[in-house]
């Protein structure tokens, strides 16, 4: 194998894993526009979309529970929203996952650029006093959050995503979470959503191993080092950073569409 090719894939993990950890995604909202784009620019063979989301779906499994160990202390998870929107969000990605192996590569592109589109719209409406609520004093909508996560499953297991770009607006602009604790909690989501997409994209072949071997270990070393980085930022810089990153991935990838 090329050692720039690998060089290349690496970057990617590097990258992605590290906004994820920081921002509290699961990565594969950096990852897959950089997956599906960069190494064609290198003058590799570029993968397809399926390619793309089984690489991510496997990534993702891993890169999140080591967000989640980085966020185990201080009071951050919120274990009965972890268990709602786990539950719901695991069998909709379970739906999604084995689905999208009937889908065409375009369908694929599509239903991430809708995804990545209702994130950014939602990450920059304004957020009234989130992080003004006590974490001990946390309350949501129960039956909302189990829906909306149902229906984020069935789209992030499409795109093989854990769909962490879309819980934290969710988390933040409806069911009014404290930014920090959103960021941990959706790790959490994340990565039981991930556990349903890799079952189902291993289960439907759409996994090139080999990439998504070098690509995680990459990972594997960055999302420890966003997990810190992000306990030290300001909380309204690293909801801007995220809707900025959100909004600029839809907009390359609805380029491509259209």
């Amino acid at each position: 194998m090329d050692v720039m090719y690998i060089l290349t894939l690496f970057a990617i993990g590097l990258i992605g894993s590290f906004v994820s950890g920081m921002l509290g995604i699961g990565g594969a909202i950096v990852k897959y526009p950089l997956l599906l784009y960069v190494p064609s620019i290198f003058g590799f063979t570029a993968f397809t979309a399926h390619e793309v989301s089984g690489i991510s779906a496997l990534d993702v499994l891993f890169v999140s529970i080591v967000g989640v160990l980085a966020f185990r202390n201080g009071g951050f998870l919120n274990k009965k929203l972890i268990t709602i929107m786990g539950t719901t969000v695991l069998f909709g990605t379970l739906i999604g996952s084995f689905g999208s192996g009937q889908l065409s590569e375009e369908t694929v592109n599509i239903v991430y650029g809708i995804l990545a589109l209702l994130a950014a719209i939602m990450m920059f409406i304004p957020k009234k006093k989130v992080d003004n609520i006590p974490l001990e004093e946390v309350e949501f909508n129960a039956p909302i959050a189990a829906t909306l996560a149902f229906i984020v499953g069935i789209g992030s297991g499409i795109v093989g995503a854990g769909g962490g770009f879309l819980l934290i607006p969710i988390m933040l602009l409806i069911l009014r979470i404290p930014t920090r604790m959103t960021i941990a909690t959706s790790l959490a989501v994340t990565f039981i959503s991930s556990i349903a997409g890799s079952f189902g994209k291993i289960a439907t072949g759409q996994i090139d191993y080999v990439p998504a071997l070098i690509v995680l270990v990459a990972g594997l070393i960055a999302a420890p080092i966003g997990a810190r980085v992000s306990k030290k930022m300001n909380t309204k810089l690293l909801q801007r950073l995220l809707a900025v990153l959100i909004l600029l991935t839809a907009i390359k990838v609805w380029m491509d569409i259209l």
